[in-house]
């Protein structure tokens, strides 16, 4: 077992997850590099970029990698993200995204843990089941799950999921709801990242009526148990404010922070 302390893990979340390209990706997705960047394209909502660090760009060249894939994005009408690091240089990278379009988002904590510690058999309260889905009809009721959460229409998350589900890489994604009779009252998927230590947790978003029940903290315990199952090490989350008290209690350690910079045509 690698050692478990927060720079540790951070190096470990750097080297494996960063740069990583799943082995399989939802069709029309493109991947392809320029310089220290790995581009992604094509995906429902856009797309992004990612990278293991910039390889010492900096500057004028700096301005011109961003301005790059500025205008390859452009040319295809779609937004894209590029998620800063807390720990990423140069230090003006901030900067110099905003001077080229880009807008920033919320401030999210990345936050791992071993997957033993966490995975666990979930307990939820009485009425309230758990249950893996794959169904266009049940991926459709994550979206109303989430216009209610977030007062807006899902953001096309059912299409979304239902694209890397038929992407040929059954074992690449599970997603998760809690349900209340016929409501889902909260869902959550687990990304299993082929070739790393690590699988990824995201969504969870709960309706307000049923927070503060502990239907978060079990979708967490299950979707551990089915990384530890498939034997991998480590779970990582883009914490929010909201989830990263409850994750920190199960164990989870802060590592690095993130800010997700949008840049959207026109």
């Amino acid at each position: 077992m690698h050692e478990q302390d927060p720079q540790s893990l951070r190096r470990r979340y750097d080297d494996e997850l960063r740069a990583h390209i799943a082995p399989r990706l939802p069709a029309g997705v493109v991947v392809g590099r320029d310089g220290p960047l790995v581009r992604y394209s094509g995906f429902t909502w856009g797309g992004f970029v990612a990278y293991r660090d910039l390889d010492g760009v900096d500057g004028p060249a700096l301005d011109a990698l961003i301005a790059r894939q500025v205008g390859y994005f452009g040319e295809r009408g779609e937004r894209f993200e590029w998620k800063l690091h807390g720990h990423d240089r140069p230090a003006d990278l901030a900067d110099r995204l905003i001077a080229a379009g880009f807008r920033a988002g919320e401030l999210e904590t990345i936050v791992i843990a071993p997957v033993p510690q966490v995975a666990a058999a979930p307990v939820v309260p009485p009425g309230v089941t758990l249950r893996e889905v794959t169904s266009r009809a049940d991926l459709e009721r994550i979206d109303v799950l989430e216009g209610a959460v977030w007062g807006e229409d899902g953001a096309g998350y059912g299409t979304m999921l239902e694209a890397e589900l038929d992407a040929g890489d059954p074992e690449g994604l599970a997603v998760v709801v809690a349900e209340a009779g016929d409501t889902v009252v909260c869902a959550a998927w687990i990304r299993f990242e082929a070739g790393t230590s690590f699988a990824t947790l995201w969504g969870g978003a709960t309706l307000p009526a049923w927070r503060g029940r502990g239907i978060y903290r079990a979708t967490v315990a299950h979707r551990a148990s089915l990384a530890a199952a498939r034997g991998f090490e480590l779970l990582e989350v883009d914490a929010s404010d909201d989830s990263r008290p409850i994750l920190e209690r199960l164990g989870f350690l802060p590592v690095a922070t993130t800010t997700p910079y949008t840049w959207t045509p026109g």
